[in-house]
């Protein structure tokens, strides 16, 4: 058997695996964020380790775990845990949706050997200008920091007693040569840390360390349980969905959305706030496009309008063209392609004739949009999709579905249903790591159907694309 732990925002969740890779239980355990002044996003570590206990403690209770032979995890990335030199908590770890940060990063960026080493612009959002901002305001606390972890890799701390991080949650912290898949010195030193601050980097397929006695005689684990090096959220998930090679890709429709492509090449480019990061597996990278509001824009419109998101969706009927009402879903700015904080929601165009389910198809169409421009983004560095498998709740709506296939030109493909996200791709990494298997292991779920372009409509869907880009144009900069 193999646990994968997936350390999220707003909660931790653990499933259980045999050697089939069939789900044998699952549990999870709520978290919440803090938010003490406006833009600010923080928890406190200790809430990990008690959501994780708790999350084990269930697994324990609904079947024997005396067969697990590895733990993986995943995590939420770019946090900033910052710990003394007894390893003990400094303060509240500063959150990837904290923006706080935002001067520093912009002051970062400024610097050319950002972008050149690590391959991406340095967002308010990553570890490196969180730093640089506590050394500015909270210097009494820089003082004292003799180490810096990312969320998941405290929690592998108290795990295995050791301090070490994975190539994929690593690249999202500012500090790391993704090509070379080390920590550079030189940005170190930029933010005022040098490797001694830094935790001992391996891929996310390898053994970190072992699990301690205390923590396996609690939960009625062997003895020797490794814990892999697992990954951050989305490469997790990427390999619980089996995106792992050139060519194959996945778009999320969760809370936010996420266009994810695997990449057996590194070929950043900055400029178009794609991410380009290493995957969780060894000699393998990604680019990924992400916007902030997907789900969350429809779920934002179904309560201001009063109805469950699923009604609005599930009487459209078949697909069709963009009318003239186009919706912009930056309800908390944007990320890619844009790296806009400031850009805000829009829908513009209205007539007496836009009922409900105009504004409904218009919703959907604008988040399908922001994906067409993160497909762009990425294919534009010379990233090739060939295959692409779409997750998350909003997947459940044909309509959505079928916009996309249709405005990106490419069939999109639904698994059977099941959890193909980041704990069961960290419970992959756990077997991985215990057995010495690599990629073959993460393969693709079996898909229920594919649902294809409308032809017919991939014109009109590219004029509404147009229109759309321009809007974005038009906004930016109104207050």
């Amino acid at each position: 058997m193999y646990i994968g732990l997936d350390l999220g925002t707003s909660g931790l969740k653990a499933v259980l695996i045999d050697d089939a890779q069939t789900i044998l239980a699952e549990a999870t355990a709520p978290l919440e964020a803090v938010r003490p002044e406006p833009g600010w996003s923080e928890q406190a570590p200790a809430t990990w380790l008690d959501a994780a206990d708790a999350a084990m403690r269930a697994l324990k209770d609904q079947t024997s775990l005396d067969a697990v032979r590895g733990i993986g995890l995943s995590g939420q990335m770019h946090g900033a845990t910052l710990l003394d030199e007894n390893d003990e908590v400094l303060r509240p770890c500063i959150l990837w949706n904290d923006t706080r940060s935002a001067v520093e990063a912009a002051e970062l960026d400024a610097d050319p050997k950002f972008r050149a080493l690590t391959g991406n612009i340095v967002f308010p959002g990553f570890t490196a200008p969180k730093l640089v901002w506590v050394a500015r305001h909270e210097p009494e606390i820089f003082a004292k920091v003799k180490r810096v972890l990312l969320p998941k890799d405290y929690l592998r701390l108290w795990l295995t007693g050791e301090a070490v991080a994975e190539m994929s949650d690593a690249a999202g912290t500012s500090w790391l040569d993704v090509a070379k898949r080390d920590w550079s010195d030189d940005l170190l030193a930029a933010t005022g840390l040098s490797r001694e601050n830094m935790p001992r980097l391996v891929e996310g397929s390898e053994v970190s360390g072992v699990l301690r006695g205390e923590l396996a005689s609690r939960w009625g684990l062997p003895s020797g349980v490794v814990v892999a090096g697992g990954g951050g959220d989305n490469a997790a998930s990427a390999v619980g969905v089996g995106v792992v090679k050139a060519g194959d890709a996945f778009v999320s429709l969760g809370t936010s959305g996420v266009l994810f492509a695997a990449s057996d090449a590194y070929q950043p480019d900055a400029a178009t706030a794609v991410h380009t990061f290493c995957h969780a597996l060894p000699g393998t990278w990604h680019q990924m496009g992400v916007i902030l509001a997907a789900a969350d824009a429809l779920n934002w419109y179904a309560k201001s309008v009063g109805q469950p998101a699923a009604k609005l969706t599930e009487g459209l009927g078949a697909l069709q063209a963009p009318s003239q009402t186009l919706f912009l879903p930056y309800l908390g700015g944007e990320r890619t392609p844009h790296n806009d904080a400031n850009i805000r929601g829009a829908f513009l165009h209205l007539d007496h004739a836009t009922d409900q389910a105009a504004m409904t198809r218009a919703v959907l169409e604008g988040v399908t949009f922001a994906l067409r421009d993160n497909y762009d983004a990425l294919t534009s560095t010379g990233t090739q999709i060939n295959r692409l498998i779409a997750v998350g709740g909003g997947s459940k709506s044909d309509y959505w579905v079928q916009a996309i296939a249709t405005s990106l030109g490419i069939p999109v493909e639904l698994p059977v249903a099941g959890d193909f996200g980041g704990a069961f791709g960290a419970a992959r990494l756990g077997l991985m790591a215990a057995t010495g298997a690599g990629v073959e292991v993460a393969t693709i779920p079996q898909i229920a159907r594919t649902i294809e372009p409308d032809l017919a409509l991939i014109d009109s869907f590219a004029e509404a694309h147009t229109r759309y880009r321009a809007s974005y144009n038009a906004l930016k900069g109104l207050k």
